[in-house]
């Protein structure tokens, strides 16, 4: 495989003014996710923005940035502007999309994403972890997967939602929004209209099962903090303060 990582990252959200330039122990967020990007060493990293502010942050710590238009209905679509970009001749295979707002992800996850790959047959790679806490088993803030093992913490995704799913006995799996596409899965994939399931559920990956993607995600050991208010900032800043202070 030949992959490329790109962060998608935007200005515009409303509950965290400024998201991706606020600060997390002297540097924007937006260079905290890349620093985790770059640590997971498994492809060239690159954000998408449609930010001047945000690109610039990027290549004073030696990143690289390529500006987008500002219009994008998802990090999907901005995610396959840029690769249009930086790729004109279609080099990278593989594209791994990891969210903007997630500072504190590990390394491992990024690249558990992409290990379903490996497979031909796969067309998207994910991961997901268990749901520990009771209260999240019901709460539609957190989308579970529905899938059937394949055995070494692996599964193909039969459907993912928001309600409290598959009924029974068992564990329930949190999916992360972390996505390796193959870069023609990524083509048709943005091509399409939103579909059925997709618009009833508010998630953009049942189009891709809706039009017969194979889906297979990877379980990892941790859901990664999305920051979205003033108070997840500062649990990353937490976070991110004891493994530092770990390491040393």
């Amino acid at each position: 495989m030949k992959p490329v990582l790109l962060i998608p990252s935007r200005l515009a959200a409303t509950r965290l003014p400024n998201k991706p330039l606020a600060d997390i122990h002297g540097e924007p967020m937006i260079v905290a996710v890349w620093r985790r990007a770059m640590e997971a060493d498994i492809a060239p990293v690159w954000i998408a923005t449609d930010t001047p502010a945000i690109a610039d942050a990027i290549r004073a710590v030696g990143g690289q940035a390529v500006l987008t238009q500002p219009d994008h209905p998802s990090g999907s679509d901005r995610v396959f502007e840029a690769l249009g970009k930086i790729d004109p001749d279609h080099r990278f295979d593989v594209v791994i999309n990891v969210q903007g707002d997630l500072p504190t992800v590990m390394p491992a996850t990024i690249r558990a994403a992409a290990a379903p790959l490996v497979d031909a047959e796969v067309a998207i790679g994910t991961a997901v972890a268990p749901i520990l806490r009771a209260e999240e088993r019901e709460a539609s803030s957190v989308v579970k997967m529905v899938g059937t093992p394949l055995g070494g913490g692996r599964f193909r995704a039969l459907y993912f939602t928001r309600a409290q799913a598959p009924w029974g006995e068992g564990p329930l799996y949190h999916h992360i929004g972390l996505y390796a596409w193959r870069t023609k899965a990524l083509a048709r994939f943005v091509a399409m209209p939103p579909s059925p399931l997709e618009q009833r559920e508010k998630l953009e990956q049942l189009r891709a099962l809706e039009a017969g993607m194979r889906i297979d995600a990877m379980e990892v050991a941790e859901v990664p903090l999305g920051v979205d208010t003033p108070e997840d900032l500062e649990r990353a800043r937490v976070m991110l303060a004891n493994r530092i202070a770990a390491a040393h």
